[in-house]
Formats: C-alpha cells, sequence, structure tokens
C-alpha cells in the first residue's frame, strides 16, 4: 500500500518511518532543496547555523522515539547537557543564571527572593506529575475524543485545567524576575500564560527538571538522523518536489501532483501546513473554513538573525534570554493588539560556546530571536530597525561593543516562513495551546471530508515543538494502521 507524504518536517519524517516499519510503500515529497522543514542549516564562511529550533528539551521523547525501532539517540548522535543551561538578562550586568541540576536552581531562586526555594520545589513536583500524565500517557492518544482526557490522573488534575500559568506562578511567587523566567517557556512556545492551562506547567518541569541540551554539530543532527532511519526503513524522499494538487476521486484522495506529474498512492498524508494543505484541495473537500483559521490563536511568528561574529562574545551563554523590557507589554502586542513590538524582549542563541564546529576558531556564530505576532507587515527596513534595536541593547546590557565585529548577518522573518514553509500568516510554531485549542479541539489528524487523507503537525495534537511533531508522526501512523491494516 502506497503513502504519499507532504513535508519533510519532524513529524513527517517521523510518521514516514512509522509506517515503513509497518509494512507501507512510503515517499516523502520535500519542496525545498534540504529536508528537515522548519529545521534546516545555514552554512556560511565556515559558519553553522540551525534555522529552525536550537532548545533540545524533553530528551526522554526522542530517545522513546527511537526506542520503537530497537534503537538509541546515541547511535545517530551525541548530546551534551548544557550547564548553564541559561542566562536571563534583567538590567546591565544584571542576570539570572539557571544551571544544570533543580538543586542548583532551588538555590539560585531562594538567592534571589528568600523563602522561594520551598515554593519552587512544590512547583516543579506538581510540574513533574503534570510531565507523567502528559508526556507519558495523554499527549499519545491521536485527539478523537474528549474521553481520552478522562483518566484516574486527570480526574485530580481538573481544576489545573480552568486556572492558568500566570494565576498560578504569580499566586506563589512576588519576585518579579523570578516569575518571568517561570513564565517564558510557554510565551516563546504557545500562548499568553494567561491563556495557559494551569497543566501545561509541565513544561517548567522539561525546562528545570530534565535540562537542556544540545546536539553535537546542532539541532540538524537530529533532522539528518531520521532520514538515516527512514532510509534504512526504506523511505523514498524526493526534495525539489512542491505540490500543486491533491488528487481526490469520489470522496477518497488517490495521490498528488508534484511539479506538474501526478503520483498516484492510497494515502495521502501531509505534514506541510494544514491550512496550506486544504488549498490543495477543491473548496467542496476542505474541512475548515478561512473564518475558523482566522479566529484561532496561533503561536507567534519571529524575526530571527544569524549573525557572524570575528570575535567570541563575552558575557554570555549558549542561550540567553533579554528580559530587560516590560513582558506582559510585549505579550499584548503578540496575542491581543498585534503590531511590531516598541521594546521587544529577545533571545540569543550561540551555539559555538558549546560547539567549535559551529564556527571558525577565535570567531562565534549568533542567532537573535524577536517573537513577534503572525501576520505583520515584514520589510527590509523593518528588520534592520529591529536588528539596531536589539543589538544596541545586547552591547549595553552585556558591556561590550560588537556591531564592528559582524562579518555577515542574514534574516528570517513572516514573509520567509509563508515563502518558504507555507506557514499560515507566517507562524513560525503553529497553534497556540489554550484551553479552546487543546487535544481533541485541535484541527482532527484524519480529514473528515476526504477518505484516506491524513495530516500531522505543529497545527493538529499533540502541538507546537519539536517532540510533539515527533509524536504527532507516531500517532498518525498509528491511525492510518487502524484505518488501512496491511
Amino acid at each position: 500500500m502506497k503513502v504519499s507524504i507532504i513535508g519533510s518536517g519532524f513529524s513527517s519524517l517521523s510518521a514516514s518511518c512509522y509506517l515503513a516499519k509497518a509494512g507501507y510503500e512510503v515517499t516523502v515529497f520535500e519542496k525545498n532543496k534540504t529536508i528537515g522543514g522548519r529545521a534546516r542549516q545555514l552554512i556560511k564562511d565556515g559558519f553553522t547555523f540551525d534555522i529552525g529550533p536550537t532548545w533540545y528539551w524533553m530528551p526522554d521523547v526522542f530517545e522513546r522515539f527511537f526506542s520503537d525501532f530497537k534503537k538509541s539517540q546515541s547511535d545517530y548522535y551525541t548530546l551534551e547537557k548544557l550547564n548553564p543551561a541559561y542566562s536571563v538578562y534583567f538590567g546591565i550586568n544584571d542576570y539570572i543564571t539557571i544551571e544544570d541540576t533543580l538543586d542548583k536552581i532551588i538555590f539560585a531562586f531562594e538567592k534571589e527572593e528568600k523563602g522561594s526555594s520551598i515554593k519552587l520545589k512544590k512547583f516543579i513536583a506538581n510540574a513533574k506529575s503534570n510531565y507523567d500524565i502528559a508526556i507519558k500517557d495523554l499527549v499519545y492518544n491521536p485527539g478523537v475524543s474528549p474521553l481520552e482526557l478522562v483518566t484516574f490522573q486527570t480526574a485530580k488534575k481538573l481544576n489545573q485545567f480552568f486556572s492558568n500559568i500566570k494565576r498560578d506562578v504569580r499566586k506563589e511567587f512576588k519576585n518579579d524576575r523570578l516569575v518571568k523566567i517561570l513564565e517564558f517557556p510557554v510565551l516563546f512556545l504557545g500562548a499568553k500564560p494567561s491563556d495557559t492551562p494551569s497543566f501545561y506547567s509541565f513544561m517548567n518541569y522539561a525546562d528545570f527538571g530534565l535540562g537542556t541540551f544540545h546536539p553535537k554539530n546542532g539541532m540538524y543532527q537530529v533532522v539528518l538522523a531520521l532520514e538515516t532511519l527512514a532510509k534504512e526503513l526504506g523511505v523514498k524522499i524526493k526534495t525539489e518536489s512542491s505540490i500543486d494538487k491533491i488528487l481526490v476521486e469520489n470522496g477518497q484522495a488517490n495521490g498528488i501532483i508534484s511539479n506538474g506529474k501526478t503520483y498516484l498512492s492510497d494515502i495521502v498524508l501531509s505534514g506541510a501546513d494544514y491550512h496550506h494543505t486544504e488549498t490543495l484541495l477543491d473548496k467542496s473537500y476542505r474541512q475548515y473554513s478561512e473564518n475558523y483559521w482566522n479566529k484561532k490563536t496561533f503561536a507567534p511568528s519571529s524575526l530571527l538573525f544569524y549573525v557572524g561574529f570575528d570575535k567570541k562574545i563575552e558575557n554570555v551563554n549558549h542561550h540567553t534570554l533579554f528580559f530587560d523590557v516590560d513582558f506582559d507589554v510585549h505579550a499584548e502586542a503578540i496575542y491581543d493588539h498585534p503590531k511590531w513590538p516598541e521594546n521587544p524582549l529577545f533571545y540569543a542563541s550561540f551555539p559555538s560556546k558549546t560547539d567549535t564546529n559551529c564556527a571558525p576558531d577565535g570567531q562565534e556564530a549568533g542567532i537573535f530571536l524577536i517573537p513577534l505576532a503572525p501576520g505583520l507587515e515584514d520589510t527590509p527596513k523593518l528588520r534592520e530597525l529591529y536588528f539596531n534595536k536589539i543589538i544596541s541593547r545586547f552591547e549595553t546590557l552585556t558591556s561590550q561593543k560588537v556591531k564592528n565585529h559582524i562579518i555577515f548577518k542574514e534574516s528570517f522573518c513572516v514573509n520567509d516562513f509563508i515563502n518558504d514553509y507555507n506557514s499560515y500568516k507566517g507562524n513560525a510554531y503553529g497553534m497556540a495551546n489554550t484551553l479552546t485549542q487543546t487535544a481533541f479541539l485541535r484541527p482532527k489528524l484524519k480529514s473528515k471530508k476526504v477518505k484516506n487523507l491524513f495530516f500531522t503537525g505543529q497545527l493538529t495534537v499533540p502541538g507546537p515543538g519539536v517532540p510533539p511533531s515527533l509524536i504527532s508522526g507516531k500517532l498518525v501512523a498509528e491511525l492510518i494502521s487502524k484505518h488501512h491494516s496491511l
């Protein structure tokens, strides 16, 4: 039985592996020159940058994926736990460092706010409980029924679906700096803390409890690992293969047209942007209207810069966050009143601090990210304006001059997310994890209007991020096997 998969991001590659293992004949079609979807590489003048994801969290999810094939992550790439995991700037030479163990983090919190160590232990214990329920169980459900959320464990946590992260954090912690550190994972990867159910505190356990890692040679090594595994299982991958149309006959998907050529198959699975995928269908076969998508809450887009420096950058770690401006005002500019933030929060990654392969000797690779509302106007002038804003603040906050040490810089923003990934409104991470967009309330893995058509990725279950994308690929493969048993 033939399966055509659209896109080669984490969810598509994951699904291809599971389907090939189950005995399906799988071909992956990727529009770009290289695979990986949003997780690609920029290689220039001896520098190597991850264009997409730079944080490696939830190592257990990756290991669970590889173990399904009787493999281990270590068979494909080397993983290093970062210490420190990251640092957070709040002012000039004023920062908090998050180290590599919970005990060290608890000590840092207590130093910042007397009595907070006891509160943090309690908060993270609850977050770990949520993690055990969510990541080891709930997220491995296909989102077809609300009953998937009804378990003995979730019944005890019911109140956490109707409270939110902001309320819980601020009830326990009065120090604004600690509050920002606890709220940032959901702001950068999903929704406002005030719109994110308390149950999602499991992200804080992923952060403080499990830690932050780096694959040697960058996150793209994970893509290459999935590619190697997929090919070992017999998957065929076609790059520079843009999809023109999904073929439907008598209400049943039976192939695709790519670059003008027809490829017949028994099943079509799309890991491309969900909204875009439905535009490849005749209107009568689309499940969700433009009005539906327009009303949904999307995770942020991003303005990204990839910068080569001719010297080593000081007073920063591999991951460094800059929260020296109003956290809530920036969040409002993303979610409430979409606009370019006047004074943006930003994040910087210097992978060459950990990985010497990312930059020539004595030089530094820098990645800068500003979270933005999807759908904003994106022009070269705006990009340059915001680069100058953040690099000037970066110099002030870290007490060093770097502008005159820039060899080159490349940028990536809303227009690129649309052009390269067909991303709805140029979103970077998918659909936000709000209460009304959780589990069975997200767009479905299986089309309700077209037989043999399936979806996977960040706009469906379980949600945005690399580990959820791996899980999404497994879920849809299981669903296909259930409905189309070999």
